[in-house]
């Protein structure tokens, strides 16, 4: 893994997972089905190589990131990081540059360490570790 922060996710937040799914496949992506607890809420796109393509409801999203507010932005770029502690040095050099911190770094039920700072335009930008696999949690459903 190189040590410059690599994009590989993005997050789209929706009003309407059924609509969703259904543009996006009918577009050609496979969504497997998931918990039926979840399938309003959470979403994954088969995508090829090292991009996630996550579908999240705006509830779910207040989960992971406490700045979140609906209206006002589609979702997160994310971007890989080598290490927990990367997470916290890249948060900590942009928001002592000025840079908005959204989400201050935080350990996720997912297991990877994570954070959001606004980029200048007040975009989202997602900042996360490898997972652990030792640190995942069950969240409770939004």
């Amino acid at each position: 893994m190189t040590d410059k922060p690599v994009l590989n996710q993005i997050n789209l937040v929706v009003t309407d997972m059924a609509a969703t799914v259904e543009f996006y496949r009918r577009l050609g992506l496979s969504i497997p089905e998931t918990d039926p607890g979840w399938e309003s809420h959470h979403r994954t796109a088969e995508m090829p190589g090292d991009i996630d393509l996550d579908f999240d409801s705006a509830d779910f999203a207040r989960k992971w990131d406490e700045g979140w507010s609906e209206g006002d932005r589609m979702g997160v770029l994310g971007f890989r990081v080598p290490s927990r502690d990367a997470v916290d040095d890249i948060y900590c050099d942009l928001t002592e540059a000025g840079y908005n911190g959204e989400q201050r770094p935080y350990d996720t039920f997912w297991g990877a360490r994570y954070a959001i700072v606004q980029d200048p335009d007040g975009n989202p930008v997602g900042i996360m570790s490898p997972v652990d696999p030792s640190r995942r949690r069950m969240p409770t459903a939004p």
